[in-house]
């Protein structure tokens, strides 16, 4: 579908990344991961076309269409959700206006045996066998289901996409991505703004989506389910591996493990060579093996380690002094917005050190009832705080708050008082903000980058209370297991409102959700509640019972083929697995050798070029044993 080769983007004389090389094909579904700034929106943004490289090549196959989820959405005034959503389906408006204009003319005209309007029977034929053939008789039904996926009701279809918020908005423009079945979709954090259960429901479409996909997130159970294939960009390089993100840190671990051990023994063998060297070259009748030993050394080929970027944040949330017992008691809360109730009758006791998160689908008032905690919002009823408390606040949009033309030191510096001013470095430092980077201006740093200056920013502050709003939004995966190893150390109390269910596992001991304008309680995280609520459980039975219906009948009998297939492949693997045995005693007494008597050992003519022969026909033979055993497990 897209090939990209020896790709490289630099800013200000600096390499974002290097000549890398990777393809896409359909059925792929690439979780695009790294730390933020590594370039992974970048990298969407120019296999979309948005943004030039300096050098390389990007070819995509003809006819292939490329959809791009954005962060930054343009809306046009005035039209409702529905005529939005249809805006995906372009061909289908226009045949639809050539179908009101050819009938609005044959209600018309009147002159039913001219030739005009015999050619506006055929031209109206025409128009609606393409009409039906582009979808137009199932397009309607489809918005409306993939909207209601994406958590819209049916009375929000008809509602203006003004009174909606921006994270709202963001699933219109997914909504119509989906729907216009591009051949390769481009994601950049498509959670951002969704709640659990529309990002089950994402989940399941992409998992059945037949083109290729290319995800940016820092979800990593979403990733877990949704993709085959981790490309990570560090340091200017990619590491690609066919596996999904967990699955591919352990592989890469491994790997890099490999990498260091065979380094090490590789090592080891360079300094007994060069030993051996220094040795034979004072004497002149060993002068020609030591020359033979230093070519031999100039042609090995030097083991390099994967490099890792191991920097990460650290985190520690101070409690400024010890509040009472309860620390939030709210009676009857109501919130409307106009004519529309959010929360309505709310009763809610926080006590101290217990650590909550609300939950629910956007719109069910969770982030308002964290505003009128943290006394930002009018409400009807009481919210009473208990006897010293001091309260931290993250808000969702934290970032959007700073102002772009300042840079990072006097963003910091601004917000602190004199206590604090003298520290501004040293947090700046301890959020990966180092060095040059403090006089870079807000404006230029990317999502996961202005979140971490609004986290350094709540650091200059006194609290004992800490009320968040989505603080994992465009965090990189390390710096939100960073965060979340320091909300589970937090001696304070804590409210956190996410979606991510990955953060909040083993984070929190009650869980709030919020539906109907009301609130439930769940003693327990966040996977005691989706057990509770069977969200989880109903989505396996399904999958089970479409696996059961579909799955064909198997015959018990082998085929003739298939018999005649399996006695070929049983004596591929005997011969080969023959051949491994005896490599490896080979392998072994030529490592028994080394380890008695090296000297002598490494001395004789072409011994490190019979040894490595023997390794590498030892590998290609361990390769052509997992493809028969692989084969062999497909046909049985």
């Amino acid at each position: 579908m897209l090939n990209i080769h020896n790709l490289s983007v630099s800013f200000q004389g600096e390499y974002l990344f290097e000549e890398i090389t990777f393809r896409l094909n359909g059925g792929d579904r690439v979780g695009l991961v790294g730390k933020n700034g590594a370039g992974k929106s970048t990298m969407l943004r120019i296999i979309s076309g948005e943004q030039p490289y300096d050098t390389g090549s990007i070819a995509i196959e003809k006819e292939i269409s490329i959809g791009f989820l954005k962060q930054d959405i343009d809306f046009v005034e005035g039209r409702t959700v529905l005529q939005e959503s249809y805006e995906a389906f372009k061909e289908i408006k226009e045949l639809e206006g050539k179908l009101d204009e050819i009938n609005s003319q044959l209600a018309t005209r009147t002159d039913y045996e001219s030739e005009g309007y015999n050619q506006l029977m055929i031209d109206i034929n025409d128009v609606q066998h393409q009409y039906e053939v582009h979808g137009g008789y199932n397009y309607k039904g489809e918005t409306e289901r993939i909207l209601q996926g994406l958590g819209f009701k049916r009375e929000d279809f008809d509602k203006l996409t003004d009174t909606f918020s921006g994270g709202w908005r963001m699933r219109i423009e997914l909504a119509k991505l989906l729907l216009q079945n591009h051949d390769i979709l481009l994601l950049d954090e498509p959670t951002n703004h969704l709640d659990i259960e529309s990002i089950i429901w994402l989940e399941t479409f992409l998992k059945g989506y037949s083109g290729a996909v290319a995800i940016v997130s820092h979800d990593k159970m979403f990733l877990d389910n949704v993709t085959n294939r981790t490309i990570e960009i560090s340091l200017g390089r990619i590491y690609d591996y066919p596996k999904p993100y967990t699955e591919y840190l352990v592989l890469r671990s491994e790997l890099r493990e490999q990498q260091l051990a065979s380094q090490k023994n590789q090592q080891k063998q360079i300094e007994q060579t060069e030993k051996l060297i220094e040795k034979f070259r004072a004497k002149a009748s060993k002068a020609t093996m030591a020359q033979s030993l230093i070519k031999k050394l100039d042609k090995i080929d030097r083991i390099e380690v994967d490099e890792d970027d191991n920097s990460v944040m650290t985190l520690k949330f101070p409690v400024s002094v010890t509040p009472g017992k309860v620390v939030v008691e709210a009676n009857d809360v109501e919130k409307s917005y106009g004519d529309k109730t959010v929360l309505q009758g709310i009763d809610l006791l926080v006590e101290r050190n217990t650590k909550t998160a609300f939950v629910g689908q956007n719109g069910q008032g969770k982030s308002t009832l964290a505003k009128i905690i943290v006394g930002e919002l009018a409400h009807q009823g009481n919210v009473k705080l208990g006897h010293n408390v001091q309260i931290g606040y993250f808000a969702q949009n934290q970032a959007e708050y700073l102002d772009g033309s300042k840079t990072v030191e006097e963003t910091m510096i601004d917000a602190a008082d004199e206590r604090t001013r003298p520290l501004v470095r040293n947090i700046l430092g301890s959020f990966l903000f180092r060095g040059e980077e403090v006089d870079k201006y807000v404006r230029v740093l990317s999502g996961g980058e202005r979140n971490r200056l609004a986290l350094a920013k709540l650091m200059l502050q006194p609290f004992n209370v800490l009320v968040m709003d989505e603080p994992t939004n465009h965090l990189d995966i390390k710096s939100k297991n960073v965060l979340k190893d320091s909300l589970k150390q937090f001696e304070g109390t804590l409210i956190v409102v996410s979606h991510d269910r990955d953060f909040l596992q083993g984070l929190t001991d009650r869980v709030y959700e919020f539906k109907d304008h009301r609130i439930r309680e769940f003693l327990g995280d966040v996977d005691y509640y989706l057990e509770q609520r069977e969200v989880s459980n109903l989505r396996e039975i399904e999958k089970r019972d479409v696996i059961k219906k579909e799955a064909p009948a198997k015959s018990s009998k082998k085929s003739y083929e298939d018999q005649k297939k399996l006695k070929s492949l049983n004596n591929r693997l005997s011969k080969v697995e023959s051949n491994i045995n005896k490599l490896e005693r080979e392998v072994k007494q030529l490592d028994a050798e080394l380890a008695t008597n090296y000297d002598e050992t490494v001395a004789k003519p072409d011994f490190f070029d019979n040894y490595n022969g023997k390794k590498k026909k030892l590998d290609g033979y361990m390769e052509d044993w997992g493809k028969i055993t692989e084969e062999l497990d497909a046909l049985n």
